[in-house]
């Protein structure tokens, strides 16, 4: 049986490649049931929204819940990792730029 530190040993920069593919595995697979929660509040978030919104979404909840991952430290540390902070900024940018709100007439129909 493989265990998850056995998965979590292959790192790229000191990241677990096997937490950024379950991260991104989960929201893709969790995007339709995403995009659908959110039309009902008028919000319209694509496929391509919510993976490149993986990133910044994991940074932020981790912070959130107190959890420090390598990620996590290495985004906050002010003195390093400056391209780190502007690969997961542009992923924000880009991932709320094609968000839309919805009127409420639309809700629920596809372009």
């Amino acid at each position: 049986m493989i265990s998850i530190e056995f998965l979590r040993q292959f790192r790229i920069s000191g990241y677990a490649i096997f937490d950024f593919t379950a991260a991104f595995l989960g929201i893709y697979l969790l995007s339709p049931l995403l995009s659908k929660i959110f039309l009902k509040v008028r919000i319209k978030i694509s496929k391509k929204n919510w993976l490149l919104l993986t990133l910044p979404i994991s940074i932020f909840s981790h912070l959130f819940i107190g959890q420090i991952t390598p990620m996590t430290r290495d985004f906050i540390d002010i003195h390093s990792h400056y391209i780190l902070k502007v690969l997961i900024l542009s992923l924000f940018i880009f991932g709320v730029k094609d968000i839309k709100i919805v009127k409420k007439n639309s809700v629920g129909k596809e372009d």
